[in-house]
């Protein structure tokens, strides 16, 4: 049954030359690695790995329930109380992972009564999270701010949350935050950002909604990952205490899963700790991003990826498989992931790359989109 259901969807997929395969990395090698999203090169810093590896011994492999039965360590609440205090904002809830964190918080928000609107370049996240959130959605243009204002004025809901990211995935371009800010504010309602991409990268590290002076500000929620800057995985939202509150009461992504596993934790503290004690990590991540994006002759990102247009998702493909061949491992967007339906190579810059690695990668890729163009 299950053949005849799903090969016709597997063979459609082939033809436009978007099937996914999962393919296992080593443990060790001498590729250059811009696909992962290792931002500030801490994933193996010793630091960070003792961290972890001292949480298994104290604590164990896991955190055995979840948050509100035996979920939460203390690793748990030093981590929240110091991302916190590093994002200027009054309180934090860690999830498992950055995509329970947006699903958490916009379905714990949502319901009949609030409109959801949601820019068109935002994660799948928080896409899912809106389908979930039983509230009616507008989806605006990107960054489109008077859109956003003509959606909220027209409203007929007594709550909204209008949702964006700091720096966007693909584009790597950022939003008017203060703009969304202002409206959202004159018209009542939350301003929701995503700063996955921004925690470590912009505003010298705090985010993007710090470096605004938006941090701390009563109808601004800001969600975070663990995964990329801070060398970890799991999620956080940072907010109001009063919101943290209705999270641990009315967040089913919170209340149902098992915790983040102490190791995770004492990781992104570390992590975090690093970042604090060595700032000019961002500074590095942005002039590698600068590099990738002269060689490759597109625009400047505003965060840590570049991204590079390609004529279909097949000469994608093919240009990563060069890259790898080559010595150097990028990823690729194609669709449904990318918002514009445009595939393009996807190079991640980190703070750990030297120049003769950005000279190397950079002449590897050239070559590369030039082969397949």
């Amino acid at each position: 049954m299950l053949e005849d259901w799903l090969a016709p969807k597997a063979a459609a997929l082939e033809a436009r030359g978007l099937t996914r395969r999962l393919s296992a990395r080593a443990a060790d090698g001498d590729l250059i690695d811009l696909a992962g999203n290792d931002y500030l090169g801490l994933a193996r810093d010793p630091r960070v790995v003792t961290a972890a590896a001292d949480a298994v011994r104290t604590w164990g492999t896991g955190a055995t329930a979840s948050r509100l039965v035996t979920g939460t360590t203390e690793l748990h609440e030093q981590l929240e109380s110091a991302l916190a205090v590093y994002a200027g904002q009054d309180s934090a809830l860690v999830f498992s992972s950055g995509y329970l964190a947006n699903l958490g918080v916009v379905t714990a928000l949502g319901g009949p009564g609030t409109l959801l609107v949601s820019d068109e370049h935002v994660h799948a996240s928080l896409v899912d999270a809106c389908r979930l959130a039983r509230s009616r959605v507008e989806v605006v243009p990107h960054n489109d701010v008077d859109a956003v204002e003509k959606v909220l004025a027209e409203r007929n809901e007594p709550h909204a949350v209008v949702m964006t990211e700091s720096v966007f995935s693909v584009l790597s371009d950022e939003a008017p935050l203060l703009e969304l800010a202002a409206v959202a504010r004159a018209h009542n309602a939350v301003l929701l950002v995503d700063e996955a991409h921004g925690l470590g990268v912009s505003g010298n590290g705090h985010g993007s909604v710090h470096a605004a002076g938006l941090a701390g500000v009563e109808h601004v929620v800001v969600t975070m990952t663990l995964s990329k800057s801070l060398a970890s995985q799991g999620g956080v939202v940072l907010g109001p205490s009063v919101l943290r509150e209705h999270l641990v009461n009315r967040a089913r992504p919170f209340i149902y899963d098992t915790g983040l596993n102490p190791a995770a934790c004492a990781a992104a503290l570390a992590a975090l700790q690093v970042l604090q004690a060595e700032p000019d990590r961002p500074a590095a991540i942005h002039a590698a991003a600068a590099r990738l994006a002269a060689a490759c002759e597109v625009p400047p990102s505003r965060g840590a990826v570049v991204s590079v247009p390609m004529p279909g998702p097949r000469e994608t493909v093919r240009a990563a498989e060069l890259c790898l061949r080559n010595g150097v491992r990028v990823g690729s967007f194609r669709p449904p992931s990318v918002p514009d339906g445009i595939s393009r190579l996807r190079l991640t810059a980190h703070a750990g790359l030297s120049a003769a690695d950005l000279d190397r990668a950079c002449a590897v890729i050239v070559d590369a989109i030039g082969a397949v163009s």
